[in-house]
């Protein structure tokens, strides 16, 4: 594993936002969901694609918060621009369990 500096660390906005739309991703090679987080007044809304139908159904992710990387470069998937990273860990099965707070928490709030 490589070694990182906290200065390294510090430039990733990990920050919260709320889930406000879920949509399938017929189009992705591999079983995903379109998904727009709000992730405050300052941030906005940002869309990203996530693989992870195993676990979640599109009415279980609508309202859920969850941590994001907010300052990746946009990246095309297919048809779809994403905005953002939606975080979680992969199980042995390569399902996705999402990184979310603990606590509900401000829409923007950064980890820190």
């Amino acid at each position: 594993m490589k070694e990182i500096s906290w200065q390294d660390f510090d430039q990733v906005e990990l920050r919260v936002g709320t889930i406000v739309e879920v949509e399938d991703f017929p189009e992705a090679r591999t079983p995903a969901y379109k998904i727009k987080v709000d992730f405050g007044p300052t941030i906005g809304i940002k869309k990203s694609s996530a693989q992870i139908t195993d676990l979640y159904s599109k009415e279980d992710l609508k309202g859920r918060q969850i941590v994001g990387v907010v300052n990746f470069p946009p990246k095309q998937i297919g048809p779809f621009r994403s905005e953002c990273l939606i975080t979680g860990f992969y199980q042995e099965d390569r399902s996705v369990v999402l990184a979310v707070p603990e606590r509900k928490v401000t829409n923007g709030a950064k980890l820190g």
